[in-house]
């Protein structure tokens, strides 16, 4: 475990590093960073330049105009960064300066307004080398800030900046750590990380996938979300003012039956809704409880579950989220529009039972208020009892007696609907079993899932698959 210092600390230290030597650029809230290590002493050997393009005509003087005049960006950032780095390499020789390390801090931010309608949020980003012959890496992330008071905001991004900086330079052979040492002297109840990057030669071998996972397990945001190409997204960029339709599942492996449950259900949202793709945004949810359930996440496993999600062409957003109510209201906190969720039989038989409320304090009704905000409508896919071979739908499954009533006003008002035209084939695929034919190398399990995913299961040993030894005989 790593010791952890002061801000004030970690900033003389960088200043007593006569190698590392850069920029400062701050945007939205003043200085917030930087005057760490000048108070530390020693920063003149550290600080080429330290500035606040506060200003936006100033601003856009220095690195040009941007689109929808949106300043709290993610390409703002980076354009500041690589604009700060390239004017270091242009107005310094490496003959006079031999050995430095150059770095680029940066930050665009917003914080709380004054009548406190808006939280604040921001981008944070580092360039910088390990070695003077190397070229740059690169760690950014999107801050979103919980603390109800301007200027405590801002002490909090000053510490952040601090943490960032020398985690860069000390702890880059350890990405897990770097990102842990984020939230030294700061409270995770003071600010969000909702999503990181990490770019670069010392973090080739780094899969930015595992580095959200992170962020989740250790209680700094609530979701992270990837595209199919394993590309870390902004929840509020994916989610603002979209339709969203989400399936939750272990995914462990993906089923016919997932993706019968997924098109089905989304065509009929899409139809209820009066909505086109482009205005809907379509989630695979797996929640860190489903990730833990066999104990400790087990990373390789979380990657071949979103592997075979990104092979498919889905995005994927994994919470802790463990009850479903919790999932809606994350989704409200984007937009305003439409939310289905398509889940089985025994997914809503959970959402039913009141063991799952009691830490709420009006209990069930509560979570249900939360759960069925908006129009938010559960599309249900029915399930085959394996034992008595019973189909269970809408209509005859059974919740507890005193929820009768509460379940009924929910079907009634159509905010509970059966998935029509589901293929019944698939009635009696089960991911577990399938999990069993898997680890035991028994066939016929490769029909029951997606085109392509058996194959890729196969060749990369997913799920505890195993080829079979093939032993020549020999005369």
């Amino acid at each position: 475990m790593h010791q952890k210092l002061t801000p004030k600390q970690k900033a003389l230290a960088i200043n007593l590093d006569a190698n590392i030597y850069g920029t400062f650029a701050e945007i939205g809230a003043g200085q917030e960073t930087v005057r760490h290590f000048f108070r530390a002493g020693g920063a003149s050997q550290t600080i080429a330049k330290a500035m606040s393009a506060y200003d936006k005509d100033f601003s856009d003087a220095i690195y040009g105009k941007e689109p929808k005049n949106r300043y709290v960006t993610q390409n703002r950032l980076r354009k500041m960064l690589r604009y700060e780095v390239a004017l270091i390499e242009e107005r310094l020789t490496r003959e006079n300066c031999p050995g430095r390390k150059f770095f680029s801090y940066a930050n665009t931010v917003t914080t709380i307004n004054f009548n406190k309608t808006m939280q604040g949020h921001g981008w944070v980003g580092l360039r910088f080398q390990l070695d003077e012959t190397e070229d740059y890496n690169e760690i950014v992330f999107h801050v979103k800030f919980k603390e109800n008071d301007a200027t405590l905001q801002q002490e909090t991004l000053g510490s952040l900046g601090v943490n960032l900086i020398y985690g860069a330079y000390n702890l880059s052979d350890n990405p897990r750590k770097l990102i842990e040492s984020l939230y030294d002297d700061i409270s995770t109840d003071n600010v969000e990380i909702d999503m990181i990057d990490f770019s670069g030669p010392a973090f080739t071998y780094v899969d930015n996938r595992l580095m959200s996972l992170q962020l989740v397990k250790n209680g700094m945001t609530d979701a992270v979300i990837f595209n199919s190409e394993g590309n870390n997204m902004l929840p509020a960029d994916i989610l603002y003012k979209k339709n969203i339709f989400a399936v939750r599942g272990s995914f462990r492996p993906v089923t016919l039956v997932n993706i019968d449950m997924f098109e089905k259900g989304l065509e009929m949202f899409m139809k209820d809704s009066h909505c086109g793709h482009e205005q809907t945004v379509v989630l695979f949810e797996i929640t860190i409880s489903n990730l833990r359930a066999a104990g400790d996440i087990d990373e390789r496993d979380f990657l071949d579950r979103v592997d075979v999600l990104a092979k498919l062409g889905y995005t994927v957003i994994i919470s802790n989220f463990s009850e479903y109510y919790r999932l809606i209201d994350y989704f409200a906190n984007y937009t305003n529009g439409k939310i289905g969720v398509a889940m089985g039989v025994n997914n809503l038989l959970d959402v039913f039972d009141e063991n799952y409320y009691k830490n709420l304090s009006g209990g069930i009704l509560e979570a249900f208020g939360k759960f069925f905000k908006q129009d938010m409508t559960v599309y249900l896919y029915p399930y085959k009892d394996p034992e008595t071979h019973e189909s269970l739908t809408s209509n005859n499954l059974k919740v507890h007696d005193n929820l009768k009533e509460l379940y009924k006003y929910f079907k009634l008002n159509q905010r509970i609907v059966d998935i029509k035209n589901y293929n019944p084939d698939y009635s009696e695929i089960y991911s577990r079993e399938i999990l069993n034919k898997i680890a035991n190398h028994e066939t016929g399990w490769e029909k029951q899932v997606p085109d392509g995913v058996s194959d890729m299961i196969k060749e990369r040993g997913m799920f505890g698959y195993k080829e079979e030894l093939k032993l020549k005989e020999f005369s």
